[in-house]
C-alpha cells in the first residue's frame, strides 16, 4: 500500500519550499503519468539506485537521487523504483536558491544530484538512507538544503509575473508593460528563474486551476472552460491533449489517481 505525507518545510526554507515529502510502498499500476507543475521537484529514492523516466524529451535512466526541471509536457515513470522516496517541492521561481543552477538551464530535463552537488550528493543519499524514521530523514534533509541556501534574489518584474500569471486573464504583455520591460526581455528573465516561459507558466497554473475546478463540478467542461479562462472547450481539449496528454474523459477518470506531490499523477500506458 502507497503511504504519503507532506509537511510545510521550516522556517528558514518557508521562502524557497513549499513543502518536503516522504512516500513509501508502491501502487498495484506500474506507470503514472506526471503533468507539468510549473517549478522543480528534487527527489531522492532511499532504496533504487536508478529511475527511469520516459517521454517528454525521451526516455533516460538517472541517479537514485536527481532534480525534475519544470517540465512543458507529461512524463511517465515505472512506480515500482519509488518503493521509498523523499522529495522536495520548490516554490515557483525559488529553486536557484538551493540548487545552485538556473532552473532555464533544467527545462524539460532530469538531472542527477550528482551533477550538481558532487560528492556531498551521495554523502546526503547515503545519510538519508542510514536514517530509521521520516522525521528524522525530513530534518537531514533540511540540514542540507538550508546550508545551501543562498540570498537569491528574484527579479521584482518576475516575482510580479508569478504572481499575475496565475489569474485567468493575465497576458504576457499586459504584465511586460506593468513592469516597464519589453515583452522580450521579461521572457528571458523569467524563464531563466522559473524554469518554463512566462506563457507557458500561465497555460499550466489555467490547467491546473481547471483540474482542481473539475473534481467539484462532476467534469462539466463547459463551466470549467469558462471560468477557468480558455476561449471555448476546444481550447482547454488542446490543453488537455498536450499537458497530459489524454482527452479531458480520459482525465476524469484517471484523476482519481492523484499523487499531491505530483500535482497530477495519472495512469500511464
Amino acid at each position: 500500500m502507497l503511504q504519503y505525507v507532506a509537511r510545510p518545510p521550516t522556517p528558514a526554507l518557508a521562502n524557497t519550499v513549499e513543502y518536503v515529502w516522504a512516500s513509501s510502498g508502491a501502487p498495484a499500476h506500474p506507470y503514472e503519468r506526471v503533468v507539468p507543475t510549473g517549478t522543480l521537484e528534487l527527489i531522492i529514492s532511499l532504496v533504487d539506485d536508478k529511475r527511469r523516466i520516459h517521454g517528454a524529451g525521451g526516455d533516460g535512466s538517472f541517479s537514485g537521487a536527481g532534480v525534475a526541471g519544470a517540465y512543458r509536457h507529461p512524463f511517465t515513470f515505472d512506480t515500482h523504483e519509488d518503493a521509498s522516496v523523499l522529495g522536495v517541492h520548490f516554490r515557483p521561481g525559488r529553486a536557484a536558491a538551493v540548487l545552485g543552477v538556473p532552473p532555464g538551464e533544467l527545462m524539460d530535463r532530469h538531472v542527477d544530484l550528482e551533477a550538481l552537488w558532487g560528492r556531498r550528493a551521495r554523502e546526503l543519499r547515503e545519510r538519508l538512507r542510514e536514517a530509521p524514521t521520516t522525521p528524522e530523514r525530513f530534518a537531514i534533509l533540511e540540514a542540507e538544503l538550508v546550508a545551501r541556501l543562498d540570498a537569491n534574489r528574484v527579479h521584482p518584474a518576475v516575482t510580479y509575473a508569478l504572481d499575475v500569471l496565475t489569474r485567468p486573464e493575465a497576458r504576457v504583455a499586459d504584465v511586460a508593460k506593468q513592469v516597464s520591460l519589453s515583452q522580450r526581455r521579461l521572457i528571458e528573465l523569467f524563464t531563466a528563474c522559473v524554469g518554463i516561459t512566462p506563457k507557458r507558466f500561465g497555460r499550466v497554473m489555467r490547467f491546473r486551476r481547471a483540474t482542481e475546478l473539475a473534481q467539484t463540478t462532476s467534469f462539466d467542461w463547459t463551466r470549467v472552460a469558462y471560468e477557468c479562462g480558455y476561449y471555448d472547450q476546444a481550447h482547454l481539449i488542446r490543453d488537455c491533449h498536450e499537458l497530459a496528454a489524454m482527452t479531458p474523459r480520459e482525465l476524469a477518470r484517471a484523476s482519481v489517481h492523484v499523487k499531491e506531490h505530483h500535482q497530477l499523477a495519472v495512469l500511464g500506458p
